[in-house]
């Protein structure tokens, strides 16, 4: 379907371009939400006339969105999730979820289709992402996904964690380490004790 745009798109167009894009596409979303019109010599000749109230709405939106991305910047996405052994999450976080997060740690509200994730995160980490305020105010943010919020902190402070056989195998080094301890600390009491004796023989 031919299209007038009456929004800047990312990857699409700008304001006033005519493109071709999926009926579907256009139907359930760039014409409901107003972010396009039809084309037709009409529609050509309406936005023409209203070119001009249609670039200041644009620029009063997109000075909207700026006021918005330091809230966006210092917003802490901390996702906490149950997930298996191997670090998989039973079940995933979306763009909604992402959202909605915004919106409860920022008073920042997005539509889902602003938060550019792509596929949804299925396990624990830090994920790069961005959320697009505007067409021309993108910004990035990190996700950080984990069972508690001491694994986020981890995570936070640059932290790997573990997950399976790595991190048992690394729990018994440390058992092993702490049994080698605690059997030179005993082997110490000894030879500390056999002194004492030496000495008092003498």
């Amino acid at each position: 379907m031919k299209v007038i745009l009456t929004e800047k798109i990312t990857k699409l167009g700008n304001i006033g371009d005519t493109v071709d894009v999926k009926t579907g596409f256009a139907r359930n979303y760039l014409l409901p939400n107003k972010k396009a019109m039809r084309w037709t010599r009409e529609n050509v000749a309406l936005f023409d006339a209203q070119k001009a109230e249609i670039v200041a709405r644009h620029e009063k939106a997109k000075k909207t969105a700026e006021g918005y991305v330091d809230a966006v910047k210092n917003a802490k996405f901390y996702m906490i999730r149950q997930a298996g052994d191997t670090g998989q999450l039973y079940g995933s976080v979306s763009s909604r979820d992402i959202a909605r997060t915004l919106k409860e740690v920022a008073n920042v509200s997005v539509e889902s289709s602003q938060v550019l994730l792509g596929s949804p995160i299925k396990t624990i980490g830090v994920f790069d992402t961005k959320i697009a305020l505007h067409a021309d105010v993108v910004v990035p943010v990190k996700i950080y996904v984990a069972q508690t919020q001491e694994e986020i902190d981890a995570l936070v402070a640059g932290k790997k964690l573990t997950f399976g056989t790595k991190k048992v195998e690394e729990e018994a080094t440390e058992e092993k380490a702490e049994e080698v301890k605690a059997e030179k600390t005993s082997e110490e009491k000894t030879a500390e004790v056999a002194t004492e004796k030496v000495a008092d023989a003498e």
